[in-house]
């Protein structure tokens, strides 16, 4: 049981990265418990909590000039006002940078590893001299629409190219009945939830019987309240046909959307790559279709990895062609320091790189066009996000195939006099479908 205090500690936040770090700070922000009130500038703040990505270059760049631009304007309102705002840094690029961070940025004054992250709550709480409130529910900051329940942390496999096992660590599962538990609590002001981790079929693996994806997907699933249920970083080698088949036993809540992180479609790059599955993907495809017919199916691709030819970049161009993903993620590949794909000969030029990306987008667009243009006409269940910065009476929404933030959206006039709450689903008939886009009327 916490102790009462009176104290209250106004909190700027920013998460980078991915959905799971997103987590780490909602847990965080969570056992600060009614001593926190979210803010939104660091002018108004007594903490600026930074949660960072150091996954690659891009993101380490975007965390190091975020922190840079913070203790800018700290200074700028301890200079105006005569109050300093703490600065804490948490998350992956502390991990992967904590000694020169600290020797380059002595005015952060709290570092957070991933290491760490059971102690965050304690070393955030004693900073702010507040007591830890292990009874609040997380600090949900996304849409009235949905919530995240990672699953795991860290990385047990061994992808050539990836810097997550020596930032996160290991893979390691949270409890089944910790997570059941969150995402009833979550179930309360939500309709959908969103499953992530690293590799979300590895869950459990590390617990032991009666700790699994089967055994989690039939937990949250039983849960009254929740509409929507997705599962995000589905790695091909876990998708067996026992889960299909529990997946299946599970619609609704579960959506039947796939995503998939394949990477690549050539056997030889995947090879190189050091991918943790069969390395032909049309069989996991072939597999999720055989149960779910209208699936829909989202993966990410790396282009210009080392020893990739115009052969096997015209291998991964013809597997796109002719599986018709509904989603499509692309980055070029980036050499990262301790990789051991950093330090491989036939590295990629930059210019091929991008080439090969704008090809592979450029035809992913025309395929999504055409896969959107078959719902006009159709009643489609939308969840409402947000109103519309257009103009009165447009609301920013998901249909079942669309995942926030990776996906595109689907935008719903209502009439002048209907006024639609967020976070409910509605049946919206579909008038127009752009590039990523649909539109409707209720």
């Amino acid at each position: 049981m916490s102790q009462p205090s009176d104290k209250k500690v106004n909190v700027y936040t920013i998460s980078l990265g991915c959905p799971k770090n997103r987590v780490d700070t909602e847990r965080l922000l969570g056992t600060l418990g009614s001593a926190m009130t979210p803010v939104e500038s660091v002018a108004e703040a007594d903490l600026v909590l930074i949660n960072t990505c150091g996954f690659i270059q891009p993101a380490t760049e975007e965390s190091v000039t975020t922190i840079l631009d913070a203790v800018r304007e700290i200074a700028e309102v301890s200079g105006e006002t005569g109050k300093k705002p703490l600065l804490c840094v948490a998350g992956c690029l502390v991990s992967r940078y904590g000694q020169d961070l600290k020797t380059e940025l002595p005015e952060v004054d709290l570092w957070l590893t991933t290491e760490e992250i059971h102690l965050w709550p304690a070393m955030a709480a004693k900073a702010l001299d507040v007591p830890v409130d292990r009874e609040t529910p997380r600090n949900v900051s996304t849409s009235p629409a949905y919530a995240y329940l990672k699953v795991s942390e860290g990385c047990s496999h061994n992808c050539r190219f990836c810097t997550i096992p020596s930032i996160r660590g290991p893979h390691k599962s949270w409890p089944v009945e910790f997570l059941v538990d969150e995402a009833t609590q979550l179930a309360e002001s939500v309709p959908e939830l969103i499953v992530v981790g690293q590799d979300s079929t590895a869950y459990g693996s590390d617990l032991g019987p009666g700790h699994d994806i089967q055994t989690l997907i039939r937990g949250v699933a039983a849960i009254p309240k929740l509409e929507w249920l997705r599962i995000m970083y589905l790695y091909p080698a876990g998708l067996t046909e026992s889960l299909l088949s529990v997946l299946k036993e599970h619609v609704p809540p579960f959506l039947p959307y796939f995503d998939i992180p394949l990477q690549h479609a050539h056997p030889d790059v995947l090879a190189s790559m050091g991918r943790p599955f069969a390395r032909n993907p049309e069989k996991v495809i072939d597999r999720v279709r055989s149960v779910f017919p209208d699936a829909a199916l989202r993966t990410t691709f790396i282009v210009g990895y080392p020893g990739e030819t115009d052969a096997h970049f015209e291998r991964l161009m013809e597997f796109v062609r002719t599986t018709r993903f509904h989603h499509l993620g692309v980055f070029p590949y980036w050499p990262e320091d301790g990789t051991p794909a950093a330090a491989m000969d036939n590295q990629v030029p930059d210019e091929i790189k991008m080439a090969r990306r704008d090809a592979l987008m450029e035809l992913q667009a025309g395929i999504s066009e055409d896969i959107l243009s078959q719902y006009v006409g159709e009643t489609l269940p939308v969840l409402i996000e947000r109103p519309s910065d257009e103009w009165p009476g447009l609301y920013e929404g998901r249909t079942w195939f669309q995942a926030p933030d990776v996906d595109g959206i689907t935008y719903v006039s209502a009439p002048p006099d209907v006024d639609i709450p967020l976070g409910t689903i509605v049946d919206v008939e579909i008038e127009k479908a752009d590039t990523y886009d649909l539109s409707g009327l209720i």
